[in-house]
């Protein structure tokens, strides 16, 4: 199901406000780790980002969340070529200078 351009939105809003931007040293990954009663939103993400992966819930340090992570074949196909369109530098610097770092440390 190829997301409709408020869908994106959503999505790369997500991206912007709740999204980490790193790896585990051998693969880069984006990750969004939100509460339970965000598992609506989650479900969507897994739609519309097909081979990513929720992990939970979890439960500990007084908190109880899911985790999305998209890495492999759907961040390079799908998540960097959305961000890449996208101005966030003009939108967000932070999340600007923590996406390019990703990219760079794992040459996407």
């Amino acid at each position: 199901m190829e997301p409709s351009a408020f869908e994106t939105g959503v999505l790369l809003g997500v991206l912007i406000g709740e999204g980490h931007f790193g790896g585990d040293g051998k693969q880069p990954q984006v990750t969004v780790r939100m509460h339970l009663r965000h598992e609506r939103l989650f479900g969507r993400l897994l739609a519309w980002c097909p081979g990513s992966r929720l992990y939970g819930p979890y439960h500990h340090g007084g908190r109880s969340y899911f985790q999305w992570m998209a890495r492999g074949d759907v961040l390079r196909e799908r998540l960097v070529p959305l961000l890449d369109a996208l101005p966030l530098g003009e939108i967000d610097e932070h999340v600007f200078e923590r996406y390019q770092a990703m990219k760079v440390k794992y040459g996407l």
